[in-house]
């Protein structure tokens, strides 16, 4: 089977999703030669559906793997949907299944075997996508199905339209990266998955995806920051940066992560409505930007959260895995941000049958626990196995190890501010993450989601922690941008590079604080507890905004009875009340007035009726 950019007429990279050619220019047949009496008969791989009218079929699509792999899906199903096709998440009645894969684990390439022989079973048209094909085109489970590549995806109408009628299509040669500003249907519509850029610099041995994602390939800042500015615009509350190593960024364009990140913060909204979390990253691009990547997770609206991946415990291990890293280049990243990243989380991934020391002294709140498939044609996949019940065994321990952990014990009683994006898997508690973007379950109504509310923190476990609602400070409705939401919890401050730089003389970050103490204008916005639970009774109307606008022109602290004094005569505007002085002087103005004007028409009619 040719790739279909060497079927197409006349030069160019593509046409537009959505374009059609004729199907014998557009696509290639895979013909089955039948002899029935003598006489050869040509079918198609597939059985010809029914004629339809394009664009009316119903698709099932069905992701697997990481972050970057659902923004792919997102945008196939966004164009799909735009050229008419309905989606569904009910493979039974789809027309046809489209399947993103993930070449990482072995589990996950069995996974699409299964479903891929359950598509066949129910005689359903298959496209095949995702890193899978890209990475081995000639898998004999592949043999019969469309493909379409990873950098392929903004053709994905043309793909699904001629599988449709019973063609076999591939698309995998390489081209430029996909636009960002394609058509997008999101699966949690309050997250927005942005790609910075696909493949990477690293070259590990045990490392399957490359050989899908390729070498490294960033978008430009302007894109990237354009693409920002839009989902904001359309209500989301979450902007993942994802890829397969976000800290090794611009690299090929000459940029760097620091640049884009300055550039992406300085589009977020004042009210903090939307957070930004960053990607994974691994040590060796991150090492050189440390302090400029700590200046970043501070900001207000950035999650302080980081995905860095150690993989082993062990420097020869590191090194045959060819990490380009120590253990003690991961320490310093690590111990780094915690010191500079007021309440930082670090999350990491371990392929376990290593040395377990360095999990047991981070005793970290995440941790991704793998154990080692070899990946065909990967270097690692030539090296020696260890067996079977060992690996399972250092796995069982690793975990155990991990388990262990009590990383939220103290949070109870805590006030803190969370961003709600979604739905628990138990259909009762939504959930919410702090600004270390641990998860909080909370009770409440799904039309919370998309805002933003303070917490109080009522117990804890091991995988996240319960908190009561005690106010919510951004309602989730297409004018959360205004500034009528706009509080010192909200406010990042417009914070300079250096206003959240930490040191020992500074004051520490609380829980309660929400933000750094510090901010470029020399006001704090620094709230103690107290002050947060008097303001938890307030609603959020005029009076509410006007009292907190004259509590930010003050850098000194009210206590309670003034603040309540004050809050009371505000109150009081909109009730009846004692006449002022000036009121009853313009009162009796007016009366007079009305006197005058009374004497003046009976002075006028008594003349009018002596002359007659």
């Amino acid at each position: 089977m040719e790739d279909i950019e060497d079927l197409l007429v006349g030069p160019g990279a593509g046409v537009p999703p959505g374009f059609r050619l004729p199907v014998k220019a557009a696509v290639g047949f895979n013909p089955k030669q039948r002899k029935k009496n003598g006489v050869t008969k040509l079918t198609l791989v597939q059985d010809s559906p029914a004629p339809k009218i394009p664009g009316t079929q119903t698709i099932y699509i069905k992701t697997f793997g990481c972050s970057h792999n659902q923004s792919d899906s997102e945008y196939m199903a966004g164009q799909l949907s735009a050229f008419g096709y309905a989606l569904s998440d009910n493979p039974d009645e789809a027309d046809l299944w489209m399947i993103n894969t993930c070449t990482v684990k072995s589990p996950s390439q069995s996974a699409m075997d299964t479903i891929i022989s359950k598509g066949r079973s129910a005689k359903k048209p298959l496209v095949v996508a995702g890193c899978v094909p890209q990475g081995s085109r000639n898998l004999k489970e592949l043999e019969g199905v469309s493909i379409v590549g990873v950098q392929q995806i903004d053709r994905v109408v043309e793909v699904v339209e001629e599988t449709l009628k019973g063609h076999e299509v591939r698309l995998l040669t390489r081209k430029t990266l996909p636009a960002l500003d394609l058509p997008k249907v999101r699966k949690n519509k309050f997250i927005e998955i942005l790609p910075i850029n696909v493949g990477c610099l690293g070259a590990c041995t045990y490392c399957k995806t490359k050989h899908a994602r390729g070498h490294l390939g960033s978008y430009a800042v302007d894109s990237l920051v354009g693409r920002v500015k839009n989902v904001i615009a359309d209500g989301v509350g979450e902007i993942w940066l994802s890829s397969e190593d976000t800290g090794a960024y611009g690299r090929d364009i000459g940029v760097n992560l620091p640049i884009l990140l300055n550039a992406i913060v300085a589009e977020l909204p004042l009210d903090g409505s939307a957070m930004l979390r960053i990607g994974m990253t691994n040590p060796p691009y991150i090492l050189e930007h440390l302090k400029e990547i700590a200046d970043v997770l501070c900001h207000p609206c950035v999650y302080s959260f980081l995905h860095v991946p150690v993989q082993s415990g062990s420097d020869s291990i590191l090194s045959a895995m060819n990490r380009e890293y120590t253990v003690g280049e991961f320490r310093k990243v690590v111990d780094t941000l915690m010191e500079l990243v007021p309440g930082m989380q670090i999350a990491t991934d371990v392929i376990c049958g290593f040395p377990v020391d360095l999990i047991k002294d981070y005793k970290l709140a995440q941790v991704h626990i793998s154990q080692f498939y070899p990946r065909p044609g990967t270097p690692a996949a030539r090296m020696k196995k260890v067996p079977s019940n060992v690996v399972k065994q250092r796995s069982r321990e690793l975990t155990a190890v991990f388990e262990s952990f009590t990383p939220y014990t103290g949070m109870e009683g805590k006030i803190e501010r969370i961003w709600i994006t979604d739905i628990a898997s138990d259909g009762v508690h939504l959930v919410g993450h702090t600004k270390g973007y641990i998860q909080v379950l909370v009770i409440g109504p799904e039309s919370m989601l998309g805002t933003s509310v303070m917490v109080k923190i009522a117990s804890v476990g091991r995988w996240s922690v319960f908190g009561e609602v005690i106010e919510i400070l951004c309602p989730n409705s297409k004018d959360v941008r205004s500034h009528e939401c706009f509080d010192e919890r909200c406010s990042p401050c417009a914070l300079s590079e250096e206003a959240c730089a930490r040191s020992k003389e500074q004051e520490p970050f609380t829980a309660t604080s929400g933000w750094c103490s510090q901010c470029p204008t020399g006001e704090s916005t620094t709230l103690l507890k107290n002050d947060l639970q008097q303001d938890n009774h307030r609603s959020r109307n005029l009076t509410g905004w006007f009292l907190r606008n004259r509590k930010n022109q003050s850098s000194k602290k009210m206590d309670l009875t003034s603040l309540e004094s004050e809050e009371r005569q505000i109150q009081d505007l909109g009730r009846p009340s004692a006449w002022s002085p000036v009121d009853m002087a313009l009162l009796s103005g007016i009366l007079l007035s009305l006197f005058a004007i009374v004497i003046l028409f009976l002075n006028l009619g008594s003349r009018s009726l002596s002359s007659k």
